[in-house]
């Protein structure tokens, strides 16, 4: 997801797409230091996934909140696994949502596909409806979370699939293999067009 993103974002492009976006930052596993005595206290977190909004779009070995303007993710997303599941949906929902004040939390189990989100509404998180196609719309990025194909996939707002570079490069290759195509059976109606004019006895070279 940190991929898609960033693709969707287009970081880096020469020609930036309408979607277009630099100032945040996004990563995974990636130490979250929120309190000066993290060392005792162990005030500290990995996210699976976060994004800050708003900020600097540049490599970070961490992110120390006390360094970046007391700037907290605008959106976590946890994976469940049976050995973290009652974490995620407990303490860290909890810190998230008391501490950290991020706006929209999810977490998503990639062995029962269980995907649920909540937004931040009076300083306590509220579920995230689910629209007519089981996604969640997080306000934050502007996109849908949702699963395609047993993966967590962002969709657009108008409904499509934000695609890998894979995807849309083989996108690409299937458009470009149509228009060939398209320009060989042209060719083959235009030579036999002309074998049909020779029949007659017509030079289709001279034909006017």
């Amino acid at each position: 997801m940190i991929r898609l993103l960033r693709w969707y974002w287009r970081e880096g492009q020469a020609t930036p797409p309408p979607n277009y976006r630099a100032d945040y930052y996004v990563s995974g596993n990636t130490t979250i230091y929120y309190s000066l005595d993290q060392q005792q206290a162990r005030k500290f977190r990995g996210p699976d996934f976060f994004v800050v909004l708003g900020v600097e779009n540049r490599l970070r070995k961490s992110w120390i909140v006390w360094q970046e303007q007391g700037q907290y993710p605008h959106v976590i997303i946890e994976l469940l696994s049976p050995a973290t599941a009652k974490v995620d949906r407990g303490l860290k929902k909890q810190l998230y949502q008391d501490t950290f004040r991020t706006p929209e939390y999810f977490w998503f189990d990639p062995n029962t596909l269980e995907f649920a989100g909540f937004y931040l509404v009076a300083r306590t998180y509220q579920p995230i409806a689910t629209n007519d196609q089981g996604w969640l719309w997080s306000q934050q990025l502007q996109l849908y979370l949702g699963i395609y194909q047993e993966q967590r996939r962002f969709f657009t707002p108008t409904g499509e699939l934000v695609p890998t570079p894979e995807e849309m490069a083989e996108t690409e290759r299937q458009r470009a293999k149509f228009a060939q195509q398209q320009v060989d059976l042209e060719r083959q109606r235009n030579e036999r067009l002309m074998a049909q004019l020779r029949v007659l006895g017509v030079d289709p070279d001279q034909a006017v």
